[in-house]
């Protein structure tokens, strides 16, 4: 059985991701990280799905990014946007996927894993650069030149399935593999319960996409969504 890490943050994208990796017949390490976000309810998320897809290996990494400042994710001090913005917003965090995705390279050396799954998206996304298909090809190209691994002839794959979905499709894709959206969180001003706030960016692609596939939205709100 080929194994796979999978980028696990608790929210809709990446549990989608876990149950296409399950349904295509990988063993799976799920990977998540605390990272000095601002809330740890999509970590708690994290935890629920892994549970309940019967994840065996699931690891949290600690990292301080949040130290570096400079997104409404790991600063306070920035406020998360409420209304629609243009260019990459404030709740960019510098770097995160390259972090992530390095972290995910190691441990997938360590695991003998050749395939590392990301829930990227370059359709319904707020404009991260680190979300875009140039950059997934240029890590991988990187991760092929860095690694014993791959010098040995054991190439690594970054797996995208859901790079050129909508959200609405991602959502469908998700109910066939059964996943329950009730266990995710997608909020950037979730509170202690795990509620969101239906007012950020990522809550209002989630509320959108639900919308346009025509599917019950599960999620729990804090108030009424506007």
């Amino acid at each position: 059985m080929p194994h796979a890490i999978v980028l696990l943050s608790g929210g809709l994208d990446s549990a989608t991701c876990l149950a296409l990796a399950r349904a295509q017949g990988y063993s799976i390490t799920a990977l998540s990280f605390d990272y000095g976000q601002r809330h740890n309810a999509e970590l708690a998320a994290s935890l629920r799905l892994a549970q309940a897809m019967d994840v065996r290996d699931h690891r949290t990494m600690r990292l301080e990014i949040g130290q570096m400042g400079g997104s409404a994710l790991t600063d306070d001090r920035i406020a998360v946007p409420e209304t629609e913005t243009t260019g990459i917003p404030v709740t960019y965090v510098p770097a995160r996927n390259t972090v992530f995705l390095s972290f995910a390279l190691g441990l997938a050396e360590v695991t003998q894993a050749r395939h590392i799954f990301i829930g990227v998206n370059a359709v319904d996304y707020s404009g991260y650069p680190d979300c875009r298909p140039e950059f997934i090809a240029a890590f991988e190209h990187m991760a092929n030149l860095a690694t014993k691994a791959a010098v040995e002839g054991q190439p690594l794959k970054l797996e995208t399935p859901l790079m050129y979905l909508s959200k609405a499709e991602i959502i469908r894709l998700g109910q066939s593999l059964g996943v329950d959206y009730s266990l995710t969180v997608s909020c950037y001003q979730a509170d202690t319960d795990g509620r969101a706030c239906g007012r950020c960016d990522a809550g209002r692609l989630r509320r959108k996409g639900f919308d346009d596939a025509g599917v019950t939205d599960p999620t729990r709100y804090q108030n009424n969504p506007t």
